[in-house]
């Protein structure tokens, strides 16, 4: 589910489906790409809230398993950069770092984890979270052109919470409804959308449903500086285009993201978001 991104954002593509993450964390660690950081305790809290333990979460666009990794360890997105970038990292093979990773994952497992199921086009970044234990299971497909294949099918049965951090530019209620409509039972989305894409059309799919989705107002999320001049003027104006005021965020050199969180009906109206992440 990893695409090229809109007219006027820098493309990073090239790291995205790489035999394993290193070049990924060295590539976005210059620009201080940290949406997964504010992601984890929001996903930990929306996780329990929904389902506790049992519940499965579903990562939309997972690419290696970063969120996967915050979740359900005791680590922090500031420890990845620092284990990926690092000389000890650098000088081995994957195979071998696949065996560090399952060790170093294993190591730090939180009681309690949810079971999770990673889905993006990427197959060799999928294929590294299902290796090193990240991933429960992990499937390399498009949903905005596949449908779920019997398999995924079964994996999407149990689904409570859907995660999204960094594709929401990239996918329509297509993708999110082809994991709705094979859970058994309610489900939540959680989705951090850059302010420069509109959410609308996917809250409009999620609406038809039964899902209400609310956006969190009381703050944005810094997700990466800019690589540029260029890609602020795009990002700026696409924010002023969205009517979101783009000053103190986007004018100071970083892409924002807002959070919206998509519940049954009843639910949201029982526990308005604000309250439920207060």
């Amino acid at each position: 589910m990893t695409q090229t991104p809109g007219a006027g954002m820098t493309s990073f593509d090239e790291i995205y489906d790489r035999p394993d993450p290193r070049g990924y964390f060295q590539a976005l660690g210059p620009w201080e790409y940290q949406t997964p950081h504010h992601a984890q305790d929001v996903f930990r809290r929306l996780a329990a809230a929904c389902g506790g333990p049992s519940a499965t979460v579903v990562d939309l666009c997972c690419s290696y398993g970063a969120n996967a990794a915050l979740l359900n360890h005791d680590v922090t997105l500031a420890d990845l950069y620092a284990r990926y970038t690092s000389a000890a990292a650098a000088g081995l093979t994957t195979a071998e770092l696949i065996e560090a990773d399952r060790a170093f994952y294993a190591e730090r497992r939180r009681s309690g984890a949810s079971r999770t199921v990673g889905l993006d086009i990427a197959a060799n970044a999928v294929r590294y979270g299902r290796a090193v234990g990240l991933l429960d299971a992990g499937f390399a497909v498009n949903l905005e052109t596949t449908p779920p294949d019997p398999e995924l099918r079964r994996e999407l049965r149990g689904t409570r919470l859907l995660t999204i951090t960094g594709g929401a530019s990239f996918l329509t209620g297509r993708s999110l409804g082809a994991v709705l409509d094979h859970a058994d039972g309610p489900v939540w989305v959680a989705a951090f959308v850059l302010r420069t894409y509109p959410y609308r059309p996917v809250a409009s799919a999620l609406a038809a449903r039964g899902l209400r989705t609310e956006k969190l107002t009381t703050r944005t999320f810094p997700q990466r500086r800019f690589t540029g001049p260029d890609e602020q003027r795009y990002a700026v104006k696409a924010v002023a285009a969205a009517r979101e005021d783009p000053r103190g965020r986007e004018t100071e050199g970083w892409f924002h993201t807002a959070l919206y969180v998509s519940r049954p009906t009843a639910e949201a109206e029982a526990e308005p978001l604000a309250k439920l992440l207060a």
